[in-house]
């Protein structure tokens, strides 16, 4: 059953949901990719992986101790002044562990004579890339920086509508050109440093037809986003894992965009 949206479907923004849906788009992403990009052209898997404390109380252990008598060569010397020890000061144990992360993307490569070369970088945002604070954000906004720098092509997917802006073209210039916008995609080309294109979208809409630079002189591959996004409905766990009907939308919408969602639903229904 596909989704009951024309585009995202805003019930997978769930933090609980979405990184199902960010690692099932990323190789589905790239199995698109593969069967349009020209040889000698390849899309490869990346991963970033980083160690974070968990996100879950923890308690402190409890020590036991072992009392006895002393022995003999613990005892107090004959005639020697008996001064009262003061007990060590017991410290409270707090064992934090750590998690585990691990965020896909995909690269885009050349092969050349003496290997392969990097040509295209594209990230799916995840929650934590937009989270301030987060060493999923440091790590992937370092990463950014470094392509922005080199000859690398950048092209940046949010699917997200909540959290802070983490896409490559400034936000405030993005608003400005393109309006008010629930997603966007933003593409980087490293031979035009002062450009960006941007992909505005709203989930009244399906998901926009993109276009993924190579090499300068090489025509870019379209990226049909809908279709990833289609596939990763009509593959994954979605329309058994929500309840249209009681589910919350997680970030909030606006008043006016939940009346269109119960419209939508109630469309459905009928």
């Amino acid at each position: 059953m596909p989704s009951p949206f024309p585009g995202m479907d805003p019930y997978l923004e769930n933090p609980e949901i979405f990184p199902d849906l960010h690692d099932s788009f990323i190789t589905y992403l790239r199995a698109k990719l593969q069967a349009g990009l020209p040889p000698p052209y390849y899309a490869a898997l990346g991963r970033r992986v980083w160690i974070e404390a968990a996100r879950r109380s923890i308690g402190p252990d409890v020590n036991l101790l072992r009392s006895g008598a002393l022995t003999k060569s613990q005892a107090q010397p004959a005639g020697a002044l008996a001064i009262a020890a003061r007990p060590a000061t017991r410290p409270v144990v707090v064992k934090v562990f750590h998690d585990e992360f691990r965020e896909p993307f995909v690269e885009i490569y050349v092969k050349t004579e003496g290997g392969r070369r990097l040509v295209t970088s594209i990230e799916v945002l995840s929650p934590s890339n937009k989270t301030p604070g987060d060493q999923g954000r440091e790590l992937f906004l370092r990463k950014q920086r470094e392509l922005l720098s080199g000859k690398v092509n950048l092209v940046d997917i949010d699917l997200l509508r909540g959290g802070k802006h983490a896409t490559a073209v400034p936000l405030e210039q993005a608003l400005a050109a393109c309006g008010s916008f629930d997603y966007h995609v933003s593409v980087h080309p490293f031979d035009d440093v002062e450009t960006y294109y941007v992909y505005p979208m709203s989930f009244k809409e399906p998901l926009a037809t993109i276009e993924i630079p190579l090499l300068p002189g090489d025509a870019g591959v379209l990226l049909d986003l809908q279709a990833v996004f289609d596939r990763c409905y009509d593959e994954g766990p979605y329309a058994r894992e929500i309840d249209y009907s009681e589910s919350q939308i997680v970030p909030a919408l606006s008043a006016d965009q939940a009346a269109w969602v119960k419209e939508i639903l109630r469309n459905r229904r009928d």
